[in-house]
């Protein structure tokens, strides 16, 4: 139950990230894309680019499956890759997540500076990291003129009950 219960979760996640490319960022011209800021990561490229990375640090940690590389990521203005890269780490995200059980959730299975933290602890960290970025960039969005939208979990949660 607990393990269904987080892959419910990512698909908010997946969602919500899909819905934030789909409807505001594909529509950006270049300029806007790639325009400089003060706030948080900077440019919604470098924003979009930091969620993408974080997510496939955290899984790769886990032993998700491989991402593919990534070099010159953070410095493409291309938005197609950006998204391709974005599909495959979320695809590896997706393979991961299909393997959960619930007798894993207590386990810890990282070392280091985490190696404290229980699996579940991680995997709602990455979802709520993606929620705070997200909402970064919905106002980096608004500060261009363009009309977004709530992401609150709830919402997804209405539109998906069974």
């Amino acid at each position: 139950m607990f393990a269904d219960a987080i892959r419910h979760f990512y698909e908010y996640h997946f969602s919500e990230n899909r819905k934030l490319w789909d409807q505001y960022i594909a529509e950006l011209s270049d300029e806007q894309f790639l325009q400089g800021s003060d706030y948080s990561h900077g440019s919604i490229r470098d924003q979009i680019v930091h969620l993408i990375q974080v997510d496939g640090w955290w899984f790769s940690d886990l032993g998700a499956p491989a991402f593919p590389e990534q070099a010159g990521l953070a410095d493409s203005a291309s938005l197609a890759n950006i998204r391709v890269y974005w599909d495959a780490v979320e695809s590896s995200m997706r393979a991961y997540l299909s393997g959960l059980q619930d007798e894993m959730m207590a386990t810890k299975p990282l070392s280091g500076e985490d190696e404290n933290l229980r699996l579940w602890q991680v995997l709602l960290h990455v979802v709520n990291h993606g929620t705070d970025h997200r909402a970064q960039i919905l106002r980096q969005l608004n500060d261009l003129g363009v009309q977004t939208l709530w992401q609150d979990y709830i919402f997804f949660t209405y539109g998906n009950l069974t």
